[in-house]
């Protein structure tokens, strides 16, 4: 069984990141300044810090205009421009723009009880089934654990009443997962890619773990040590994880997103609602994305994600359309992301910082 490493939300390791840069003093000023835009220094750095590959996405004016990616796949052997990673939670935000593209067009209501198509069967008998809607799963309210596995039954339950509280979920992606299927009678793969995928041209995406990947581009993950792990080779999409995709592909599926394609405006704007508080000032879960509120009506979406050799996390600026995309392959990524946030987002990323140490 894969072991899935990420805290209930990647706030833990957002901080790590952040403390992790306020100690270095390896660079002038200066130099922190220009780092990741000087190929030579910034492949010095990443040996240094002991991270394999690099990948940054950066968005202006509400469309990508840069991509950059460092390192290696493996020795002596450069990471290309369309690295293929595995972005774990990063996941999620593309399953909800499904849901609520779905929803856009008419044909799946956020509210209408997900019972009516799918129960797992380790709740059938529990009413709180009842309650579960898209809304609540989006949002993270489900009250199911992250995974049954964590259980010592190894059972789906509940720990609190769906829609009374937030706490992170990937079972609730995937309830999400088989009511959708079993409504449409298609797999979230074949539904993303008509709704996402093709009209976007995101022609590395998909779920799966098939022949259509190109290994020779796919970016091993590793641990701190640099020892590899295995690739997750689903054969069956995971709403929640795992998904294989580009910094041109998912840059392109954000932008995307913060213009609103495909979303009704109504759609759009409960998305970028405040459904749940984090239990944290000034952060909160919309439908799909974690929502940081800057005040005066600014604010950033956001998610991330954790697995073994895999940290990534983007921030979407709806407001002045822009945008950051960071894919790395190893435990410890992390540690790259205050720096690139100040560099890309300036004050703004200043404010996510300051959010995550309140």
């Amino acid at each position: 069984m894969k072991i899935i490493n990420r805290t209930s939300s990647y706030l833990k390791i957002f901080l790590a990141g952040i403390l992790f840069f306020s100690n270095q003093n390896g660079f002038s000023q200066e130099e922190k300044n220009s780092l990741f835009d000087k190929q030579q220094e910034t492949e010095k750095w990443l040996k240094e810090n002991n991270i394999p590959t690099l990948g940054i996405g950066i968005i202006a004016d509400g469309k990508l205009k840069q991509v950059k990616v460092f390192g290696e796949l493996k020795k002596d052997v450069s990471a290309p421009y369309n690295t293929i990673w595995n972005v774990a939670s990063l996941t999620k935000p593309v399953t909800t723009i499904v849901a609520l593209k779905l929803a856009s067009q008419g044909k799946w209501d956020l509210d209408e009880p997900l019972y009516k198509y799918w129960t797992d069967p380790d709740i059938a008998n529990d009413p709180n089934t009842k309650l579960l809607t898209t809304r609540i799963v989006l949002s993270h309210q489900t009250g199911f654990p992250n995974w049954r596995y964590m259980n010592k039954s190894g059972k789906l339950d509940f720990k609190f009443k769906p829609g009374t509280q937030y706490q992170y979920s990937g079972e609730g992606m995937e309830y999400l997962r088989k009511s959708l299927e079993k409504k449409f009678g298609k797999t979230l793969n074949q539904l993303a890619s008509e709704l996402i995928f093709e009209p976007l041209k995101m022609n590395d995406t998909q779920y799966i773990w098939n022949d259509k990947v190109d290994t020779s581009r796919y970016a091993v993950n590793y641990d701190k040590n640099r020892n590899p792990y295995e690739p997750v080779k689903n054969k069956t999409a995971n709403a929640a994880d795992d998904l294989l995709t580009t910094i041109q592909d998912y840059g392109t599926f954000l932008c995307s997103v913060m213009n609103s394609d495909g979303l009704s405006k109504k759609i759009f704007d409960e998305m970028n609602s405040h459904q749940v508080s984090q239990n944290k000032k000034d952060k909160y879960f919309g439908l799909g994305f974690e929502i940081y509120d800057f005040g005066n009506g600014e604010y950033a979406l956001s998610h991330g994600g954790a697995d073994q050799g895999v940290q990534t996390l983007f921030f979407l600026l709806p407001k002045t359309k822009q945008g950051l995309i960071i894919f790395t392959n190893v435990d410890d990524g992390y540690k790259v992301y205050e720096k690139l946030l100040l560099q890309y987002l300036g004050d703004y990323g200043q404010k996510l910082i300051d959010i995550e140490k309140k």
